[in-house]
């Protein structure tokens, strides 16, 4: 059972819970956020609550909906290394292609820590059908499919969403201090299309990530992988964000990529972007360049 959020007209936006049919029922609540704390409050599971929305006539259907970003996710974060594939590209970045070398993403994969960093805010997070961004001093990037995870406060696994954490391989392989600027600009992250309940998943580690790639509406690339690939434990990854640290309900915290586009691979001005989990849904994201902006001399 998934929860969505779409446009019930041209000022309103609409919470909603999606059946495993496919068919949409409206709930009574403003955001995702306010839909758990009131199944708290009752003491019920947030799938329960879910579910006794079910009974009434469906509203819609899913495909006939147009949605937007499933929440406001206060922060985004994200976990790198975490896959041996992500590993193998963050080498092959800082190596120059040299596959043999050991650099400090082997220490990380490897390591008792995980990298943890800051992905981006609600602001600068697109959803569905929106324009994911091109940065325009880059000129090798990439999509990064990703299972997201919505917590609370506390850490607690709500739900889980895809998540597209957009890169620039050139700018982080050429020094691992300019990974802010290689991670985070404007519409640089995308999550949706859907929140799937945690409550109703009964293995995590059981769901794919396929990533598709169009361009001029031929399929340039397609990649598929499975969570259970995933070097660290989900509740692992979460504890290391709130460890010391304020986090607010409703975060996202993004757990690595583990597809790929070939090396020789960069996205270009009108390319299409698919990132599909199962159980989730499909995040459909359409890409657009920056233009470069001459500096100014003072």
């Amino acid at each position: 059972m998934r929860i969505i959020r779409y446009k019930k007209n041209e000022a309103t936006l609409q919470l909603a819970v999606v059946t495993n049919e496919s068919f949409v029922f409206d709930l009574p609540y403003p955001d995702f956020m306010s839909f758990v704390h009131e199944a708290e409050k009752q003491g019920k599971t947030v799938l329960a609550l879910a579910q006794e929305f079910t009974i009434n006539e469906p509203v819609e259907k899913y495909e006939n909906t147009i949605l937007t970003t499933p929440l406001d996710a206060p922060e985004v974060w994200a976990a790198g290394v975490t896959y041996e594939k992500s590993r193998d590209a963050r080498n092959y970045e800082a190596t120059e292609g040299k596959l043999d070398a050991t650099t400090f993403y082997d220490k990380v994969y490897d390591a008792e820590r995980p990298e943890i960093f800051f992905k981006s805010t609600a602001a600068r997070t697109v959803g569905p059908g929106q324009e994911v961004y091109l940065r325009s001093d880059s000129n090798w990037q990439i999509p990064e499919p990703e299972l997201g995870l919505v917590i609370n406060k506390d850490g607690k696994i709500l739900g889980y969403i895809a998540g597209n954490d957009m890169s620039c391989r050139d700018i982080e392989g050429e020094n691992p201090l300019y990974l802010p600027q290689a991670k985070m600009w404007k519409n640089s992250c995308s999550i949706g299309p859907a929140i799937l309940l945690a409550d109703a998943v009964d293995d995590p580690y059981e769901l794919t990530i396929t990533c598709r790639i169009f361009r001029q509406d031929e399929k340039v690339f397609e990649g598929m992988a499975y969570v259970n690939q995933l070097k660290r434990k989900l509740d692992e990854l979460v504890s290391y964000l709130v460890l010391d640290n304020e986090i607010y309900d409703g975060t996202v915290l993004l757990t690595g990529t583990c597809v790929v586009p070939p090396n020789e691979f960069t996205l270009n001005d009108g390319d299409i972007i698919e990132i599909e989990i199962s159980g989730v849904g499909t995040l459909r994201n359409p890409v657009k360049q920056l233009v470069k902006k001459e500096s100014v001399a003072n």
